[in-house]
């Protein structure tokens, strides 16, 4: 089992327009979330209607704690309907499960890619 975790996080705006890319590593945990929520909720202040498109490398992706997924489930509650695409990439097991739980709670599209070149290209479409 892999001890190490993390969330790391990019955010890059052009005014309403964003672009969040997430790379998830090993199980995660509530201080994780801890630690990106106020990012996340400090770039999207004050913005009215923010259009983001997220990227989220999976690929070291192992799952997370029972607080975790309750923080993770807070999170899309909060900011689901700002999200318009979010591409993942990665670990297959957990790339599903998280594409399935991610169309509960956002209006925009989620969808799995094998490679992060595609999961890229699509983001960038339109």
């Amino acid at each position: 089992m892999n001890t190490t975790h993390g969330l790391l996080f990019e955010v890059d705006r052009d005014g309403d327009n964003f672009f969040m890319e997430l790379k998830a590593v090993g199980k995660l945990t509530h201080q994780d979330y801890e630690r990106i929520t106020p990012l996340i909720d400090d770039a999207l202040e004050g913005v009215a209607n923010p259009k983001v498109n997220v990227y989220f490398d999976g690929s070291e992706f192992e799952g997370w704690e029972l607080q975790a997924a309750w923080d993770d489930l807070k999170l899309g509650l909060k900011h689901g309907k700002k999200f318009h695409r979010i591409a993942i990439y990665g670990n297959q097991r957990w790339m599903d499960i998280v594409a399935k739980i991610g169309t509960w709670f956002i209006s925009g599209e989620v969808k799995c890619f094998d490679t992060p070149f595609d999961a890229l290209a699509w983001l960038r479409e339109e």
